[in-house]
């Protein structure tokens, strides 16, 4: 069974606080939290997609693990709160996540922008 969301229409497009770029929704139904050119994500969310975080932070990509059934996780800590996050990478979309960025991610830990 798919992954359930709590609120349903939050897969929108946004511009991306960090770099600016205009983040289109995700194709296969998820909903996209993150940047695929810079990886930065907002705090937003308590529950996947429920937008009812009130911190609002940046949050930076700060490292990978990878999951044999889920692939990439990208790890964001939150530059307001220091909250730790997990969010798959979308590797997959027409307008997929930065691989390059990702790989990176597991090698140093300078910041990527």
């Amino acid at each position: 069974m798919g992954r359930k969301f709590t609120v349903q229409g939050t897969n929108q497009s946004f511009a991306c606080r960090n770099c600016g770029f205009e983040v289109p929704a995700l194709q296969n139904g998820s909903v996209r939290n993150h940047c695929p050119k810079c990886l930065y994500s907002l705090h937003v969310d308590i529950q996947p997609g429920d937008r009812a975080n009130p911190c609002k932070g940046q949050m930076e990509p700060v490292g990978v693990e990878h999951n044999a059934k889920k692939g990439w996780i990208i790890l964001h800590k939150c530059l307001k709160c220091n909250e730790i996050s997990r969010n798959k990478a979308a590797l997959d979309d027409p307008v997929p996540d930065d691989y390059d960025l990702i790989i990176r991610l597991t090698q140093d830990k300078e910041p990527l922008l």
